[in-house]
């Protein structure tokens, strides 16, 4: 009989215990609805999933790395009004990889090395959607040689004003009929990934921010998909570092570097990390010119 009911209704209700008769845990979990929810998968999603698959021809290399960011914190808040941590990463980034542009080489069509000398920074930025908040690329142009309150006011415009960025217009006007025809979302990344004309309204660095959704430090781990440098910026958390000889409570920031190996070997690579990390920790694109 219990077989029975179990085909009909989905589950077998377990025998009446003491606490099933008490009103107890058990007669809660019988009496609790097996409901599952089946809907279409969003559109902006099969976009996502095709930038990653776009990336499968990459050999990412990562580097985790913690940077104390103390004289940052205290710049960015001194700014009023007080200027974003993650337009401050953009900013140091694009400046490090302007001393070092061969971490964000790619190959054209006829395999050739292609190396921008100005650096696009793709930054992500939640947006409502029609589906649900959604992370677009906001492609930060020319962001070495942008100061950082001007990078924030962009971001925080983006924010409030969705369709002032490139790709909000792209994903509400040929999003869906990209997502419906089949083929066309891998072959628009594969001319994404080699066409230098359209690098120049996509990017060539890519910078995420997951540590401000979470509290304390932790490192993100994401995959390449065009870019061919990222920075993932993790979380933050007050740590004892040496300064000077002496123990203090810094501000320290947990990142992620990912660069293709395909392009560029492991020494080079590091350069660009030691320099990032120099260029973070001492802030140096908030201090007034000398």
């Amino acid at each position: 009989m219990r077989a029975r009911e179990a085909a009909v209704t989905g589950r077998i209700r377990p025998a009446a215990g003491p606490s099933a008769r008490n009103g107890g845990p058990a007669s809660m979990v019988a009496g609790r609805p097996r409901q599952v929810q089946v809907r279409p998968f969003p559109a902006n999603r099969r976009v996502v999933t095709a930038g990653m698959r776009a990336g499968r021809s990459k050999m990412p290399m990562y580097g985790l790395v913690d940077v104390d960011v103390t004289t940052a914190n205290r710049l960015l808040a001194s700014h009023e009004p007080p200027s974003s941590l993650t337009a401050f990463v953009v900013a140091t980034v694009a400046r490090a990889v302007a001393a070092h542009p061969e971490v964000h080489a790619y190959r054209n069509w006829r395999g050739q090395l292609v190396i921008h000398r100005y650096v696009d920074v793709a930054t992500m930025v939640e947006i409502p959607t029609r589906q649900g908040l959604f992370a677009i690329p906001h492609v930060i142009r020319d962001a070495d040689v942008r100061g950082v309150p001007e990078v924030t006011a962009e971001l925080r415009r983006v924010k409030l004003e969705p369709a002032t960025s490139f790709s909000t217009r792209w994903l509400e006007r040929a999003g869906p009929a990209a997502t419906r025809i089949p083929g066309a979302l891998p072959a628009m990344y594969a001319v994404m990934a080699r066409s230098a004309g359209i690098r120049q309204h996509v990017g060539t660095v890519a910078v995420t921010s997951v540590g401000m959704f979470a509290g304390g430090g932790g490192f993100g781990i994401t995959p390449l998909s065009l870019m061919s440098a990222g920075v993932v910026v993790g979380g933050m958390s007050q740590r004892p570092r040496v300064v000077d000889g002496q123990i203090a409570i810094r501000d320290v920031l947990d990142l992620t570097l990912v660069i293709d190996h395909n392009v560029v070997d492991g020494a080079p690579a590091a350069r660009f990390a030691a320099e990032f990390r120099d260029l973070l920790e001492s802030a140096a694109v908030l201090q007034p010119p000398n």
